[in-house]
């Protein structure tokens, strides 16, 4: 399989990305305080086998620096829009997780003409779609408290170790001040989109299927697990994992339907 790793000059930052197999473009987006290989390590050897696999990671995160500014999903999404535009992608489908399917969102809003097909895993678009336990938390963050599978991610492939606490901090503050996506710009998105929760997910079944009644063109899945489970994300990974249970097959139909 072709496997392509290397950095971009994008907007201020060195960003790191790889590029996985051949074929039509399947854009991955991380979430927060991850990496690649923590988010999407058990299913880009699964899309890659059909498709070209665009990874990276965003502002602060594993290897790509920091610009020394607040990070916000909006200034992320016009990264992907330029990383997109030097490799030379006009069109792709987009697969975004927590964070990265907020990320996700403000690149269907901000670059609509880029987006083929999205799918939303375990994504934020209100306050209201998480427990009220979760703003005290993000409020109170602190590095300590952030999985210790994360933590050894990061430190992993991240060129300066001491940046950890950067990119917790950056993460913790953008959640503290999120700010409802508005009805009207959810409501504009008309990509085909599949909206992915588990059912023990972070995110409440109510805010999905919200999302979805809001999305003209989704479809909505709600998956036995936790908050990544489908994807085998690493915090979620035990002794049992078997990655026929991971959700790839679904995402796949989804894809691949006129």
């Amino acid at each position: 399989m072709n496997v392509e790793k290397t950095y971009a000059s994008v907007n201020g930052l060195t960003m790191y990305y790889e590029i996985h197999g051949q074929g039509k473009p399947l854009v991955l987006v991380h979430g927060g305080g991850s990496t690649i290989h923590t988010n999407f390590a058990k299913i880009i050897p699964l899309f890659a086998a059909n498709r070209m696999v665009i990874a990276f990671e965003l502002q602060a995160h594993g290897r790509t620096n920091d610009r020394n500014s607040d990070l916000s999903f909006e200034q992320d999404a016009d990264d992907i829009a330029e990383l997109l535009m030097q490799l030379g992608i006009p069109k792709a489908d987009f697969l975004g997780f927590s964070n990265g399917g907020t990320t996700t969102l403000q690149v269907a809003i901000r670059h609509p003409n880029l987006v083929n097909k999205l799918i939303l895993g375990s994504v934020l678009a209100k306050r209201h779609g998480v427990p009220a336990w979760f703003w005290d938390f993000m409020s109170n963050a602190h590095l300590d408290n952030m999985p210790t599978a994360l933590k050894e991610g990061y430190l992993q492939v991240a060129s300066n170790p001491n940046n950890l606490q950067i990119m917790h901090d950056r993460d913790a503050k953008r959640m503290v001040h999120f700010i409802d996506i508005p009805d009207e710009q959810l409501i504009a998105i008309e990509a085909p989109t599949l909206i992915i929760i588990g059912d023990k997910d972070i995110i409440s079944p109510e805010h999905a299927l919200e999302l979805h009644r809001l999305v003209a063109n989704s479809e909505l899945a709600i998956i036995p697990g936790g908050h990544g489970e489908y994807i085998g994300e690493v915090t979620t990974l035990n002794a049992e994992f078997k990655e026929s249970e991971l959700a790839v097959p679904l995402m796949e139909k989804f894809l691949n339907k006129n």
